[in-house]
């Protein structure tokens, strides 16, 4: 599972998850991706899981690249622990995404794998995304900006179908 060689520090706070994202926003290495449309602190368990979810769907075929990274510890003190005595050690690692950030892209494969390749991520994925595709290249010769194509892809979350 991802998370950093090393840090320059154990523990962090918990900071805030409001707002947009600012970077991230587009696709830049292939020509579909899986955006998130609600702030989240993605775990590296759910990111592994995801990325199996797209290699298995693609057959192995085409490129995958994840986007984010788990590089923020989350830290929890042992059950039945008395209250005080400072703060837990590091328990896991987190992404901190944001709405709009690009999570995987894929390139190389076919239109209707990589969708349903993208949307089997979507569902292991504790949020709701939208799959992005890249515009057709115009008559100059630069790539337009990523646009939605569809309709956002829930995840079952807390029984909902």
């Amino acid at each position: 599972m991802l998370m950093p060689k090393r840090t320059k520090f154990r523990k962090q706070h918990r900071g805030r998850m409001e707002g947009e994202a600012h970077r991230g926003t587009t696709l830049v290495f292939g020509e579909w991706g899986l955006q998130a449309l609600e702030p989240v602190w993605l775990t590296s368990k759910q990111i592994e899981a995801a990325r199996r979810a797209i290699t298995h769907n693609t057959r192995r075929g085409g490129q995958v690249w994840i986007r984010v990274f788990p590089d923020k510890s989350v830290t929890a003190k042992p059950a039945e622990t008395r209250m005080g005595s400072g703060k837990g050690g590091p328990d896991h690692w987190v992404a901190v995404v944001r709405p709009g950030h690009v999570i995987f892209e894929v390139g190389g494969i076919r239109e209707d794998l990589a969708r349903q390749a993208l949307t089997m991520a979507g569902h292991k994925l504790p949020i709701r995304t939208r799959i992005l595709a890249r515009e057709v290249e115009s008559g100059t010769g630069a790539h337009e900006d990523a646009a939605p194509v569809e309709e956002p892809a829930t995840a079952a979350v807390g029984g909902e179908q």
